[in-house]
């Protein structure tokens, strides 16, 4: 069974090692010591990371879609073409890459600094053991 230290969580959970550490401290995922490190056993996490993306997907109004795989984040980059254009978003540890009409970008007011959600739906997904 894999597991992981408390900052390679907070990579995972998309937040800081304090707030992976008072998480642990608050015992909302168990820990267990290994020497001087904190572990967590890799389904634990897995569990944790679902009931954190369920805790906020009830704190925010989000819009009925059939696109499951949401990644909330802050737009870094806006490239607008004539017709199209280029938006990056970093979502927790993911930097997220849209090709759209520049049309959309301009409705959406989508700006550095500003939040966004992508939504991915695709029917080819590939999966690589980190």
């Amino acid at each position: 069974m894999e597991s992981y230290t408390i900052g390679q969580a907070a990579r995972l959970l998309g937040v800081s090692v304090d707030t992976a550490r008072r998480w642990a401290d608050a015992e909302r995922f168990p820990t267990r010591r290994e020497g001087a490190r904190r572990m967590v056993e890799g389904p634990d996490l897995a569990a944790f990371c679902v009931q954190v993306a369920q805790e906020g997907d009830e704190d925010e109004e989000t819009p009925s879609t059939s696109a499951r795989n949401a990644f909330p984040g802050i737009v870094t980059a806006v490239k607008l073409g004539t017709v199209d254009a280029q938006v990056e978003i970093q979502a927790g540890p993911h930097r997220v890459v849209s090709l759209l009409t520049r049309e959309a970008v301009e409705e959406l007011g989508l700006e550095v600094g500003a939040r966004a959600v992508a939504r991915v739906k695709s029917t080819s997904v590939f999966v690589d053991r980190g």
